[in-house]
């Protein structure tokens, strides 16, 4: 369960930098969807990263040792 939603948050992620792909490559002078889509996607990548640190802390996954 832990790992489903660790891939559909990087789904997510995916998404919303095509999104501003998009409104980057349309001419049409509004880069306030760019904005919001990059902001969201800054978001999520921080809040994955927490659900990472969380999911470690609490032995949900387990990181490598090297």
């Amino acid at each position: 369960m832990f790992k489903i939603a660790i891939i559909s948050i990087l789904l997510f992620i995916i998404y919303s930098l095509a999104v501003a792909l998009f409104a980057f490559i349309k001419k049409d002078g509004n880069s306030d969807k760019m904005v919001k889509a990059l902001t969201f996607r800054i978001a999520l990548s921080i809040g994955l990263f927490i659900f990472l640190m969380l999911g470690a802390q609490f032995g949900l996954i387990s990181p490598h040792g090297i």
